[in-house]
């Protein structure tokens, strides 16, 4: 199952995160295969932070030119948006309690993001709608590395929600299920 789940992401990733430009600094680490693909199967709460705890002291430790990022998918917890959205406290924390601020951030990715002040059904939520609950550990110093090479990184919000706009949330959904 975890084989399915991972490669259901990754194609979520290359048909719209990268597909779409959604994030310009995507493509690189994963042609590179700099990406780490994490499955947590399980529905036990601790068992998810003991593992996003491990997950963040992997990616500390692990060599940039390997590791650049990570993806912790979690299939079968917190599938709830508000749930998961009240679950990326904890995830800060987690950054805190190991001394990782400004280190590393985590991002978040849903089926069912929902951006504060839009309807559920607002096409602009697909910026990050994933097939399934995930964390995005991502190195600050990458981020900034990034960011150094991209002329208006500002604009990016924007130019996702006006691609998203465009694209209309049919020819998204088929996008993301191919």
């Amino acid at each position: 199952m975890s084989e399915q789940i991972i490669l259901d992401t990754q194609k979520w990733v290359e048909r719209v995160v990268i597909g779409l430009n959604l994030c310009p600094f995507a493509k690189s680490p994963v042609a590179m295969g700099r990406v780490r693909w994490v499955v947590y199967e399980g529905v036990d709460m601790e068992e998810l932070i003991t593992m996003l705890l491990h997950e963040l002291r992997y990616l500390t430790a692990a060599l940039p030119n390997e590791t650049e990022t990570t993806l912790l998918i979690h299939p079968n917890m917190l599938l709830d948006f508000e749930d998961y959205n009240d679950f990326l406290d904890v995830a800060d924390e987690a950054v805190e309690e190991l001394d990782l601020e400004g280190i590393i951030q985590v991002a978040s990715f849903h089926p069912g993001y929902q951006f504060a002040d839009t309807d559920a059904d607002d096409v602009t939520n697909y910026t990050n709608r994933s097939p399934y609950p995930t964390l995005h550990l991502l190195r600050e110093d990458s981020i900034e590395r990034a960011i150094e090479n991209y002329p208006n990184v500002i604009a990016i919000p924007e130019i996702n929600m006006e691609t998203m706009r465009k694209l209309g949330i049919k020819a998204l959904r088929n996008l993301m299920n191919g």
